[in-house]
């Protein structure tokens, strides 16, 4: 029988503020809109900004160029620690109430 590995869980999820430390973009920030978990890719607003051609049809016989955000690797990604307002690495450990919960490496609070 074939076993199916868990994904791994991941350092960020959406709605998260995020800052780019690799790549074309690297320093900008924004908010995750959509983790792609399998790809271990995400959907960051405002950053890497991919130009879209769309076909003329009926509807729009003139066709477009439409702008917006591609996919951008998680290893490339470090959240905002909404405290500071710094980069920080992240880590997991129980909170007041024994349940798992995110915080930053750098200044010690819950995110």
């Amino acid at each position: 029988m074939k076993t199916v590995d868990k994904p791994k869980k991941l350092h960020l999820k959406s709605g998260d503020t995020v800052q780019v430390i690799a790549g074309n973009t690297k320093g900008q920030t924004g908010k995750v809109l959509r983790v792609l978990v399998s790809q271990q890719r995400a959907v960051v607003e405002g950053v890497n900004m991919i130009t879209k051609h769309i076909k003329p049809s009926a509807a729009n016989p003139q066709g477009s160029l439409e702008k917006k955000e591609g996919t951008i690797h998680i290893s490339n990604l470090m959240v905002v620690d909404p405290a500071t307002g710094e980069a920080s690495r992240t880590g997991r450990k129980l909170n007041d109430k024994g349940k798992l919960q995110r915080f930053s490496k750098k200044s010690g609070n819950f995110i």
